[in-house]
């Protein structure tokens, strides 16, 4: 993923955030990220990839197949996405 890739569709949080927030504010332990912005506190599907960013390790994901992968996940009934978070891409068959 790229800077500014979103990384929490549900309250819009792009990834470029999240890393200055760790620079910034230190966090001690991964869920404080949910203080930025909100992130991991939708559906959840971020919360894997918040964790990487916590822990410093750079995902190979392209921003369409994160989008995809979320998707997915949310159509399994893994998450339920927030009023006015980005819906999911559509699956063409």
């Amino acid at each position: 993923m790229k800077q500014d890739d979103m990384l929490c569709y549900c309250f819009h949080v792009r990834k470029r955030k999240i890393v200055n927030f760790i620079r910034i504010h230190q966090p001690r332990v991964a869920s404080q990220l949910s203080e930025c912005g909100g992130a991991g506190t939708g559906c959840g599907w971020c919360i894997p990839f918040l964790k990487r960013c916590f822990a410093q390790t750079d995902d190979q994901m392209t921003a369409e197949e994160y989008a995809t992968a979320r998707g997915e996940y949310i159509r399994a009934g893994n998450g339920r996405p927030p009023a006015g978070a980005i819906p999911p891409p559509d699956v063409t068959p």
